[in-house]
Formats: C-alpha cells, sequence, structure tokens
C-alpha cells in the first residue's frame, strides 16, 4: 500500500472510529484508535510471530489486526471479532486470505470458533472494553477465553481499567501488566499463559 492510500485510510478510520465512539461509548473504549506503539507492545506479548491460531476480539478500525497480520506466520489465521457493524465493514476489507473476519459478540466466541472449525487458539487478543460491561458478561467472555485457549497459549488484553485482571484471576492467575504510555489514552496491556 503506498504512503498516500495508507495515511488516507488511516484518517477514515479515525474518523469512523470517532463517529461510532460517539454513537456506541460503551462499546468502544477509547476515542481514537490505537497507537503504533501500543501495537508493536500488544503482538510482542501476545507472541504472534510463532502462533497458528490467533482470535481478535473487537478489533475497532483494524490498526491492531494489520500489525497482527504483519508479525504472523504465513501460514497461520486470525479470526477477527467485532460488534460494530461499521468497524466490520473497515476490517472485512483488508485483504489477507489469513483472515476471516466476523461480524458478532464476543459472548458468542465458543460458537464462532466452532462455526469455523477452529482448532484451540495459541493466542487471543482482546480491545473490548472489559470496565463498560457487566461483570456476568465479562466473566463469561474470559470463561470462553480461558476454556478455548490451547495449553500455553496467551491471552493479552489491552485496557484503560483494571477489570479484566481481576475477573481473569479467577481463570488465568494473576498474569502480568505493564503501561504503554505513547498511546491516548495510556493504555494498560494485562497478558496470561495457560498452564500446559
Amino acid at each position: 500500500m503506498s504512503n498516500n492510500k495508507r495515511t488516507h485510510t488511516e484518517a477514515n478510520g479515525h474518523l469512523v472510529f470517532f463517529q461510532e465512539f460517539l454513537k456506541h461509548p460503551l462499546q468502544i473504549g477509547s476515542v481514537i484508535p490505537s497507537s503504533r506503539f501500543l501495537e508493536r507492545r500488544i503482538v510482542k506479548a501476545a507472541g504472534v510471530a510463532s502462533a497458528e491460531r490467533i482470535i481478535e476480539l473487537g478489533p475497532g478500525t483494524g490498526g491492531v489486526t494489520r500489525a497482527i497480520l504483519r508479525a504472523m506466520p504465513p501460514q497461520a489465521k486470525l479470526l477477527s471479532i467485532e460488534i460494530n457493524a461499521q468497524f466490520h465493514a473497515l476490517v472485512n476489507r483488508i485483504e489477507d486470505q489469513r483472515l476471516i473476519a466476523h461480524l458478532g459478540r464476543a459472548h458468542e466466541l465458543t460458537e464462532i470458533v466452532a462455526t469455523y472449525g477452529l482448532e484451540a487458539p495459541n493466542v487471543i487478543v482482546s480491545g473490548i472494553p472489559f470496565s463498560t460491561m457487566s461483570q456476568s458478561e465479562g466473566a463469561r467472555i474470559l470463561a470462553a477465553v480461558a476454556s478455548l485457549l490451547a495449553p500455553n497459549g496467551r491471552f493479552v488484553a489491552y485496557q484503560v481499567s483494571k477489570q479484566v485482571a481481576t475477573l481473569c484471576q479467577p481463570l488465568l492467575g494473576p498474569g502480568q501488566a505493564s503501561l504503554e504510555l505513547l498511546n491516548i489514552p495510556p493504555m494498560r496491556i494485562f497478558q496470561w499463559v495457560k498452564n500446559a
């Protein structure tokens, strides 16, 4: 993609992101998409370079999606699940045969994975804001994440709040947390590894 085309696509994505944030503030964790610095930290924390099966919850306009696709192996698969139809349309335009873009809800994760006949994922990355959903819905999503992950699989969630860590501790343990300051707003990156 040429620099001019990439700049236009990113500007359009930022505008759509802001418009959708205004319409659905509880579904979207930030006013603007993730920074490149945050994208790199997520990809590294998730160990995407050696993953065969990756699931992304809440891709937004597709910045993290593209970063995952750039880093993952040629034979890997990425299932991206987005609730927002506008964001899904943007992600669905990404031309990469390794990407499966699905319009749906994260709490239907188990059913969605079964629909595509995917084996247990090595990595699940989540940008959905656990702080704006009910604790029961968040716990339900995280229970599906924990049960679906392959042994030694990684779960990475980038969040403004610590709610995901509280909900995930009974399922995957305490995990690790770091902070990416070069993002608006600064974002916490939580990561867990499922015991074998």
